[in-house]
């Protein structure tokens, strides 16, 4: 997707351009929306505690189906089949989106059994850890040169995963299995490029996930596990939200991406594990011993390196293109 709206080029006699002023709205705009994404999909551990005693796998599953519908009506309303149907026509890029669906399942189920069994502490790791995961990729996928404080920021990631370990008595599995589902999640829906929107995007994924769906809700109201239709309306039709809560963070998301640059974009991605966190400790009870806190410790060390090591490349950017455009 578009990083920013297209504007009108100004004419060539009278160049504009255009001052803070004329940004903040924009700028504002943005950042609300990113927050409204990114605290959404932080508060997901409490909307998951509305949904027991529903097992994971039938909460994943009811999170594809419901999001199916929702996309579908949205869709509708929006008059968006044409370019919905094409990527259908369209064999690679429905291969990758395909191959995007069994991640993004994989991330769901992991994190819906993390929230749900007392793991939500080790769960808001995953999300921390993500952004060492992404500069691994590029790493080792996209062959990309680390510069000195990326370097530094992924040993002292490692040093966390090591200490964690320690700590748990086992590796971190279910932070781990979370920030390399979704690092390869975001890598390979990089691929889609910015022709598929959000909502297109879902439709797709969850369409392929979509008759696997169905089959465990099938398998479990055979065998009497469901709880879709046992536990009363109310349970229903927290269930059936999880379409519209699945859909709408993405669909702020995109309105935020369009708006803002990638730098502000990869600092308000750390809100929703801060959420995720202080709901674990503050309202879910999970114990945090001294070895969580100092793993947890070393991981926003870790973080707070790559932080700067952005911001000095945006500003390392922005002057080599002020000089550019001084000669």
């Amino acid at each position: 997707m578009p990083l920013t709206e297209p504007q009108p080029e100004a004419p060539a006699s009278r160049p504009v351009r255009p001052g803070p002023t004329a940004q903040s709205p924009q700028t504002g705009h943005g950042i609300l929306y990113g927050i409204a994404a990114y605290g959404l999909w932080g508060l997901l551990p409490l909307y998951f505690l509305l949904l027991k005693p529903a097992a994971p796998i039938e909460i994943v599953a009811n999170r594809v189906l419901w999001s199916l519908v929702f996309c579908a009506l949205l869709v509708t309303v929006t008059r968006a089949w044409r370019p919905l149907l094409q990527i259908f026509r369209t064999p690679k890029t429905l291969g990758v989106l395909a191959v995007a669906a069994v991640l993004i399942a994989v991330n769901w189920l992991t994190y819906t059994y993390g929230v749900t069994s007392g793991h939500a502490i080790e769960s808001s790791l995953g999300y921390f850890i993500n952004p060492l995961v992404s500069v691994l990729l590029g790493v080792f996928v996209l062959k990309e040169k680390l510069r000195p404080l990326q370097w530094i920021a992924v040993g002292i990631g490692f040093i966390a995963v090591v200490e964690l370990t320690i700590a748990y008595g086992q590796l971190p599995w279910i932070a781990l299995v979370l920030a390399f589902s979704f690092g390869i999640y975001g890598f390979v829906k990089k691929r889609v490029g910015p022709n598929v929107s959000a909502i297109s995007s879902l439709s797709v994924e969850t369409a392929v996930l979509a008759p696997l769906a169905a089959v465990v809700m099938l398998v479990l109201t055979f065998t009497g596990t469901a709880t879709l239709g046992t536990e009363g309306g109310a349970h229903f039709w927290w269930m059936a939200a999880s379409g519209v809560i699945t859909a709408v963070p993405l669909l702020f998301f995109g309105a935020s991406a369009r708006r803002l640059p990638m730098t502000t974009i990869g600092l308000l991605q750390y809100f929703a594990p801060v959420l995720q966190f202080l709901i674990a400790v503050l309202f879910l009870g999970e114990h945090m011993g001294p070895e969580r806190w100092i793993g947890f410790s070393i991981v926003w060390l870790a973080l707070l390196l790559l932080t700067v090591d952005m911001l000095l490349s945006v500003q390392r950017n922005a002057g080599l293109r002020k000089a550019a455009l001084r000669v």
